[in-house]
């Protein structure tokens, strides 16, 4: 049975010492791996980089599936994915769900990997 990751508060900003400022907590650690991995999916960082150039900053979630070749359903399971990360998100009009990506987080987690100063 795989082994179940923490639930990470996405209202927490997104705040960790650069890398190679020296070792890292263990729970800033889990922080940054688990949003992370909710990212490293080549149809997640597609619909990521969809929102980040999109008219107006967000689209639809079956306009998302429609450019990305998947079903509705699959969207949506990616969509949640990086809406529990923070990446992204959502608000609900009538029956439509809308995602933007969130680029201060994104930004963030890009200074926590920068190697230099």
């Amino acid at each position: 049975m795989p082994k179940s990751l923490p639930v990470i508060d996405v209202r927490a900003p997104i705040c960790c010492a650069p890398l190679a400022n020296g070792a890292m907590s263990t729970e800033d650690a889990t922080e940054l791996a688990l949003r992370l991995k909710a990212i490293a999916d080549p149809i997640r960082i597609q619909m990521v980089s969809l929102l980040m150039g999109a008219v107006g900053g967000e689209m639809g979630a079956t306009n998302l599936a429609d450019a990305v070749g998947v079903s509705a359903g699959t969207a949506s399971h990616h969509l949640r994915q990086l809406r529990e990360a923070g990446i992204v998100t959502s608000e609900r009009r009538g029956v439509k769900i809308f995602y933007r990506a969130e680029p201060g987080n994104l930004e963030a987690i890009r200074s926590t990997l920068a190697t230099c100063c």
